[in-house]
């Protein structure tokens, strides 16, 4: 030991003093540190104090590895208690070289081997040459440096060893080291500095798995608390361990009360097929189903996902529960059941149409059924939409059904829905018809009048209990959908012929409605034709201009399509209109030859029309005083109450009142 001892000393003097070792008895990694040094401008007999950080600086290191100290501390700990007492000191540095940690003897510092080792010392190869910190730092590798293996004389008394500390990542956190006297050296010290890294690496992955789990632990258990669906974990025989807070409105019950519960009892799958005791027991996914409270069955959509164990055994399942009005507001989005139209899209400023428009507003604000009458072209649909968005049912479903349009045998299965197995075709699980699909919203019905009588039965009754049954089931199913009818027929008439029940004429027709027909309302034409034409222009990025005498074309025709049939002649004329100027050669041969002088019996008949025309604004004016004076009697004169049921303004009302010649 002596021999080699000073084999290390002569080799150290020789390349201190001259560059150059004396015999291959060094290191190759601290022979490489040496010229390190040497490249530093190390100084190797300089005797001063380390340099060290600030308390500024020093503190915010302490800040920084806060975590790293507080992982090492116990491992340190227990490998300083096996050098107590020796000289020895176990330490630990960031990966700077600087000192953060420190376990010593109480004589650590007056021992002149011992002394640099303080909070805050450098020991990086610049500034204390070749050490086993410093070194190991830029081998990124254990390392043992004992005796005149060090740099710097003032360190010869000491052997250190020390090895990396790396993260989950493989980056340099820091070096553990233990450093005492030579004399004591012992190659096993090396092995055990190893091993107290190691440990401490463990100990890292370990707290960085334990963070993630932590955090996807954090993470799972927000989206369980915050997801709109009801969510809720059962076991092997139904009962309820886990709940979220979704699920706590929907099965109307707090999670404290629930838990421990049978899932069988408070829900069940509509369809007996799927079986209703342990239906949670099999993966299903959106199956129809029965929400059992104290306030009466809800309906629900179901889904199920089996938990098995290790051994693959089943343990429990998953359930997740969606209200049907969720779904609903899904197929509202992605099935079209919207209304996009509003009043101020009715296109017209004749008094037929304003009328027509007003008697809808009032009609908006109150859930009465609504009877929409006009021929085919007016704008049924528009005003059906225009109404649906006036009302308080405007956020929730616009569902609309043309039941001249179904199969006679259809109608019933569209309108009302049907279980699985109703009939051959069925879906599986069954479908909800346009009552269910509009809950707390509007079902439009157009062409009511077509009709057959066998479904007009059923409808009354669905209208009278506001209860449908599947075609094919046995459940009662509320609903609660406003009803708007259109029709162009006279349903009086078709209630005089036997082909609509008399009984649903008066269910349907508490507010009616009549649309004008285009040919009534004459000064709306070219308001509607220019309408028509910008949004064709926009559409195609066109400009498009209109010769004056194209419009008293328009307005001596009779229009028996109506608005449909002037926005189609809109769009011939604009692919026709080369120039970009329409002109009335660009009109339908029927328009540009409709009789202009008409016969004498077509005179008369013109003179009656006109006829009947102002006598309808007559009667119209006669109502509307009539309705303002019983107005004013019921309200007490109150003009602000008046304004309010009619939808219109006090000053609307106090002009209207002075045109009838009304005083209070």
């Amino acid at each position: 030991m002596i021999k080699k001892s000073e084999m290390l000393l002569e080799n150290w003097e020789s390349f201190v003093g001259k560059g150059q070792l004396k015999s291959n008895g060094v290191k190759d990694e601290i022979y490489k540190s040496w010229l390190r040094c040497k490249d530093y401008g190390v100084e190797p007999t300089d005797d001063s104090r380390h340099v060290s950080l600030s308390k500024e600086a020093f503190d915010e290191s302490l800040k920084e590895k806060a975590y790293l100290i507080k992982i090492a501390h116990p491992f340190m700990l227990k490998l300083y208690k096996f050098v107590r007492g020796t000289g020895f000191v176990v330490v630990l540095v960031n990966e700077e070289g600087y000192l953060l940690e420190l376990f010593a003897d109480e004589d650590v510092w007056q021992n002149p081997v011992t002394k640099n080792f303080f909070l805050g010392a450098s020991w990086q190869e610049e500034v204390a040459g070749t050490n086993a910190i410093g070194t190991a730092m830029y081998e990124q590798a254990p390392v043992q440096v004992s005796g005149a293996e060090h740099y710097c004389k003032k360190h010869h008394g000491l052997t250190c060893s020390a090895a990396p500390i790396f993260d989950v990542n493989g980056d340099l956190l820091g070096i553990v080291d233990i450093s005492g006297p030579f004399e004591a050296s012992h190659g096993h010290t090396l092995g055990m500095v190893v091993a107290t890294a190691e440990a401490i690496m463990a100990q890292l992955r370990i707290e960085n798995k334990n963070r993630q789990l932590a955090l996807a632990n954090k993470k799972l258990l927000n989206f369980f608390n915050m997801v709109s669906d009801g969510v809720l974990i059962v076991g092997e025989d139904g009962s309820i361990s886990e709940m979220n807070p979704a699920a706590e409105v929907i099965l109307r019950r707090e999670k404290k009360d629930a838990i421990g519960m049978l899932i069988q009892n408070m829900v069940s799958p509509r369809h007996r097929s799927l079986g209703s005791g342990c239906f949670y027991l099999k993966p299903c996914s959106y199956i129809e189903g029965i929400i059992h409270t104290s306030n009466g069955p809800f309906d629900c959509i179901i889904s199920s996902e089996p938990i098995y164990n290790e051994k693959e055994a089943l343990v429990g399942s998953f359930i997740t529960l969606k209200q049907v009005k969720q779904v609903q507001k899904l197929l509202d989005r992605f099935g079209g059941y919207t209304a996009s139209l509003q009043f101020e899209d009715i296109i017209g400023s004749s008094f037929e149409i304003r009328e027509s428009i007003r008697l809808a507003n009032l009609t908006a604000i109150n859930n009465s059924n609504v009877l929409l009458t006009g021929e085919s072209g007016t704008g049924k649909e528009i005003f059906a939409q225009a109404i649906h968005n006036k009302s308080s049912q405007c956020n929730a479903p616009f569902v609309s059904l043309n039941c001249g349009a179904i199969p006679r045998e259809l109608i019933g299965s569209e309108l009302f829905g049907y279980e699985e197995g109703a009939f051959t075709g069925a879906k599986r699980g069954g479908k909800p018809g346009k009552f269910e699909l509009a809950a707390g919203g509007t079902l439009f019905l157009d062409e009511i009048g077509d009709m057959p009588l066998e479904h007009q039965t059923v409808l009354l009754r669905v209208i009278q209990e506001k209860q449908i049954v599947r075609i094919g089931g046995d459940k009662m199913i509320s609903v609660n959908a406003r009803l708007i009818c259109a029709t162009n027929k006279n349903l009086f008439e078709e209630v005089e012929k036997g082909t609509f029940r008399r009984d649903l004429f008066y269910r349907l027709n508490v507010m009616a409605i009549m649309i004008p027909p285009l040919r009534n309302r004459v000064e709306d034409i070219p308001l509607l034709f220019r309408h028509f034409l910008n949004k064709l222009c926009n559409d195609r990025e066109r400009t498009v201009r209109v010769d004056r005498s194209v419009y008293e074309y328009l307005k001596r025709y009779s229009w028996l399509g109506n608005v449909r049939e002037l926005q189609n002649v809109v769009e011939r004329a604009v692919n026709l209109a080369e120039n970009g100027i329409i002109f009335p050669q660009h009109l339908p041969e029927r328009i540009r030859n409709f009789q202009e002088t008409p016969s004498k019996e077509e005179h008369v008949v013109g003179e009656s029309l006109m006829a009947c025309r102002v006598l309808t604004k007559e009667a119209a004016k006669e109502t509307e005083k009539n309705r303002i004076i019983e107005l004013l009697n019921r309200h007490a004169g109150n003009v602000s109450r008046v304004a309010l049921e009619m939808g219109l303004s006090r000053k609307t009302i106090y002009n209207k009142m002075k045109l009838h010649e009304i005083y209070k």
